[in-house]
């Protein structure tokens, strides 16, 4: 059986065929400054994965390379019953790119089973990317059809309302987006989110208030 270094260097050949230069160029103007990143699209990365086992020291040792795909592949092959909670906010403070939230968050945080448990504390949390992943788990869990009891409901309007003012502008589009799939949840969720993003819009900022009015749009139909 091979170990981890044989796979990770067979895997790396195998990114290195479907390097796309124009891409990664791209990104690079944008700031994602990794050592390597091959401008490989997500589909590809998701078809090459396939190719291997979930495994917990494989997914660790893709995630410490400071390698774009590298770290996309480890959300893909991380087996949930050994990530604990320490893990997962080992790899939130290693976070540098919303592209990485996005895809840890659809790949591996919404299939944890304490997710409902830290969603609300990363939501909380002052650091950036904390916040990011923790409004884009919520909007994960809300379209899997979470429930929220009358005190959390107001914990993460509270959070997320707040957030609509955030300094980052990807946290604002990651609590702009929860609140969109809260207030689609219900009839009753629109007209008390609509209520709310009523009385914020009046001393809103210009740019808040356009983001106040495209989630108000998406909800109300």
């Amino acid at each position: 059986m091979e170990n981890t270094h044989d796979i990770i260097r067979d895997m790396k050949a195998q990114f290195r065929l479907f390097m796309n230069g124009l891409v990664s160029q791209s990104m690079r103007d944008k700031g994602m400054q990794y050592k390597l990143n091959f401008g490989i699209e997500y589909p590809r990365i998701k078809e090459i994965s396939e190719k291997y086992p979930k495994d917990h020291d494989l997914a660790q040792a893709l995630w410490k390379e400071n390698i774009r795909e590298c770290k996309i592949m480890a959300t893909l092959l991380q087996p949930t019953d050994t990530y604990y909670k320490e893990i997962a906010e080992i790899w939130i403070e290693d976070m540098h790119y919303p592209e990485l939230a996005e895809y840890t968050v659809m790949n591996l945080f919404q299939h944890l089973p304490y997710a409902s448990e830290v969603v609300f504390c990363w939501m909380a949390d002052e650091r950036e990317y904390f916040q990011l992943c923790g409004f884009m788990l919520m909007a994960r869990l809300l379209m899997k059809g979470m429930e929220l009891n009358e005190r959390a409901e107001a914990e993460f309007l509270d959070q997320a309302l707040a957030a609509l003012e955030d300094e980052s502008l990807a946290v604002r589009k990651s609590a702009a987006l929860s609140l969109r799939k809260f207030g689609l949840q219900t009839r009753e969720n629109r007209k008390n989110l609509s209520k709310q993003l009523g009385i914020i819009s009046k001393n809103a900022m210009p740019e808040i208030r356009l983001l106040i009015d495209e989630i108000k749009a998406d909800i109300e139909f």
